[in-house]
């Protein structure tokens, strides 16, 4: 099968190959996958070429990401292939029939601006029976509901029909940037559900709060927030190696979408997230239907990592790096060497 890249290179030479068969791999039939063929839309044409950068740089990160998962068993995940994944396992992978697009999102690296694109190709969400056209038009209680089709909603022939023919996507992000992106938003910021269910927890065990406020709204009032520290305490005391006990907001990615396991046509970075996506919604051919430019204010910055970690000891450093080891080292998040210096003004 072709890869997306090879897909690309080939059709800006006018002679890209019919990858869409319609024979069932396993039985050489023709099985009932109308929803997947005759829903296909058209995609725009391009006339110019890529600039070779970005497509160097996909080359680059995939072929890191296939290094380190064919030598580094210990940080590979859990399965081998696609079919070793257990259904339930595959919750975070979206669905496009329309353009043939399926998109593992991960949470903190702009999911909603991407889950929101989804809901527009894919038109799943709709208003009086019109499909959403514009992203920002759509409600932000709505982008997380349940109109995305999971991959996993379907029987396990047309899932891997789909996975072996649609072309597949994951945006990441350096994983301590994510996980204070994720403490700014679920934690220190009023969010009544994360309070209940996690706040509540973190003020009694590691603030010596014993009878925490019922509502975020009176904590706040009271000054009684988990801070960053606090936090990072929860997550060292999660259960060593079961990452089911981990929110997906700071579960690891190579739990939410298997990297090893399944062959992703692209790898986003949120660190370059406006090229990225410019390139990866060309060569999907939809640039034409839904631009992301509007969603890339307002994210955590790298060098924010000096503030956050300054209180955080290296003893605990250590043990966080450990515990996103994978996540570090398949996507070449590689510039904390300096884990054991004292001065937070290095750890970058």
């Amino acid at each position: 099968m072709l890869s997306l890249f090879q897909k690309e290179v080939l059709s800006e030479n006018g002679s890209e190959a019919n990858i869409y068969s319609k024979t069932d791999p396993e039985t050489g039939t023709q099985p009932r996958l109308d929803i997947v063929e005759d829903r296909r839309c058209e995609g725009k044409i391009h006339t110019s070429p890529l600039p070779l950068k970005l497509k160097h740089r996909q080359y680059s990160r995939k072929m890191l990401l296939y290094k380190q998962c064919n030598n580094n068993l210990d940080i590979s995940g859990k399965w081998a292939t696609f079919d070793d994944i257990p259904h339930e396992e595959l919750h975070n992978l979206l669905v496009d029939d329309r353009h043939g697009i399926i998109y593992c999102y991960v949470p903190k690296v702009a999911c909603t601006a991407w889950k929101r694109i989804m809901i527009v190709l894919s038109e799943s969400l709709k208003v009086y029976g019109v499909p959403y056209r514009n992203p920002l038009d759509i409600p932000i209680e709505d982008v997380h509901g349940s109109s995305l089709q999971q991959l996993n909603a379907y029987p396990k022939a047309v899932m891997k029909q789909k996975f072996e023919t649609y072309q597949k996507f994951i945006f990441v992000r350096d994983p301590f940037v994510r996980l204070i992106s994720a403490y700014k938003d679920k934690i220190q910021s009023p969010n009544q559900i994360y309070y209940e269910s996690i706040g509540i927890d973190i003020l009694k065990k590691f603030v010596n709060v014993s009878n925490p406020p019922a509502s975020v709204e009176q904590a706040h009032a009271q000054g009684i927030v988990p801070s960053f520290y606090n936090f990072i305490q929860y997550i060292l005391s999660l259960p060593a190696g079961n990452d089911k006990e981990f929110d997906e907001h700071w579960r690891q990615t190579v739990h939410l979408c298997h990297p090893c396991a399944i062959d992703y046509d692209f790898i986003g970075k949120m660190e370059t997230i406006e090229e990225d996506a410019d390139h990866l919604l060309r060569i999907l051919r939809v640039d034409n239907i839904v631009d992301f430019k509007p969603w890339t204010r307002n994210k955590t910055e790298q060098n924010e990592i000096k503030t956050w970690f300054s209180n955080i000891t290296i003893e605990w450093r250590r043990k966080l790096y450990d515990i996103y080891k994978a996540d570090f080292k398949l996507f070449g998040y590689e510039n904390h060497d300096n884990l054991d210096d004292p001065n937070p003004e290095n750890f970058i």
